[in-house]
């Protein structure tokens, strides 16, 4: 055999070129610098990194979106943000017809999933046809827990259990009077707050890493409720106490009623840009080691008020560090200055503690306890750290 006919028998092997692409997660836009001239033989280039510059785009894009949609809610508004930028949960002490469902809409359709939108394989979404922009459950006594994490539904046509998804697969979930349901409903959510994930039939399914609960529940009508219990409740980062808005902002709802709005053209954010938005946050927003000490004496302080028969866990403290940092951001500082603790020490704090009878006004109490380390704080001069 020649040696012409035993190279046309052996298949060559394929070379660089010739070998199978593997597909690359594309960045973020905002984190995308200057584009980099390929070298033959050079290094891949390291991926861009997050920027404060345009975690605040992210935040300016979701706040015109979401204000557009709610009038006179400003203050909420932004701490709804800080709480889904710092990871963490809200829940909302209203009443009835304060636009709360209207507020978590509107933030959760601000946020598009893309089907390749910059995650890593380790904080990839789930399917698309899961997940949804925003999911609304209305708690009531008869709930059960598969009402909202998901069930297990037998498929005729392959003759095998299929796990049916629930509304916590959802980017933004409201749940409407989370005190009105079962303790083992409140257990499920529990789990998916603190650990994304629900477990059905022993078998675990992870949820979106942007999973965010706004909850809600009604701080007058209390008969038949189940009150959260302190592990529950101290999942939240913020409690907001949510009061009706003022004469101005009524009256623009009562003129805006029953015209048709015009169609805006706000720009939305997609879920890998709100991802890296908190990587910005919490790597290139300084925390000085004088803020700190002024959170744990705070804390410390509080413990030992005698108007306070619980204090507040450590746990407060770690989720009160990422808050400050959105809140930071939000101001246009890439520090935390002691204005952000002390406008941030109620919302976070006051839900955790319990007072003796007569002392009703947590948010008093514990400024009136933090009132030492903020002074000290306040006397101290404060670098990015």
């Amino acid at each position: 055999m020649s040696e012409t006919e035993t190279s046309k028998r052996t298949p060559a092997r394929p070379g660089p070129a010739a070998s199978a692409a593997t597909p690359k997660t594309p960045t973020p836009a905002f984190m995308m610098g200057a584009a980099t001239p390929a070298v033959v033989g050079a290094a891949a280039p390291e991926p861009a990194q997050p920027t404060l510059e345009g975690a605040q785009q992210v935040v300016e894009r979701l706040r015109a979106r979401v204000r557009d949609h709610v009038m006179g809610r400003d203050e909420v508004i932004d701490l709804v943000i800080v709480a889904m930028l710092a990871d963490g949960h809200i829940l909302l002490e209203d009443y009835p017809g304060s636009g709360k469902t209207t507020l978590a809409k509107a933030l959760g359709e601000s946020i598009v999933l893309e089907e390749h939108d910059g995650a890593t394989p380790s904080t990839a979404p789930p399917r698309e046809d899961v997940i949804a922009a925003f999911r609304r459950v209305q708690f009531t006594p008869d709930l059960l827990p598969s009402d909202i994490t998901g069930v297990m539904v037998f498929d005729t046509d392959t003759s095998t259990f299929q796990f049916r998804h629930g509304p916590v697969f959802a980017h933004v979930l409201l749940v409407d009077e989370i005190n009105r349901t079962s303790p083992k409903v409140q257990a499920a959510l529990l789990e998916a707050m603190a650990e994304k994930q629900v477990t059905v039939d022993n078998v675990s399914h992870r949820l979106d890493e942007l999973f965010f609960v706004i909850a809600t529940q009604n701080p007058l009508d209390v008969a038949g409720t189940y009150p959260l219990p302190l592990a529950q409740i101290d999942r939240f980062l913020f409690k907001v106490r949510m009061h009706h808005i003022d004469r101005e902002a009524e009256l623009a709802v009562l003129d805006a009623w029953g015209t048709p709005k015009a169609p805006t053209e706000l720009p939305k954010v997609s879920r890998g840009e709100v991802i890296a938005a908190r990587q910005a946050v919490r790597s290139l927003v300084g925390v000085s080691q004088q803020v700190k000490e002024a959170l744990v004496d705070a804390a410390r302080a509080l413990r030992d008020d005698k108007r306070v028969v619980q204090g507040v866990s450590t746990r407060s403290l770690v989720q009160a560090i990422p808050a400050m940092q959105t809140r930071a951001l939000l101001r246009g500082r890439d520090f935390v200055a002691p204005e952000d603790l002390e406008y941030l020490l109620p919302p976070i704090l006051w839900h955790r503690i319990e007072l003796i009878p007569g002392a009703d006004d947590a948010g008093e109490v514990i400024l009136s306890a933090a009132e030492g380390p903020l002074e000290r704080l306040a006397k101290t001069t404060l670098r990015r750290g």
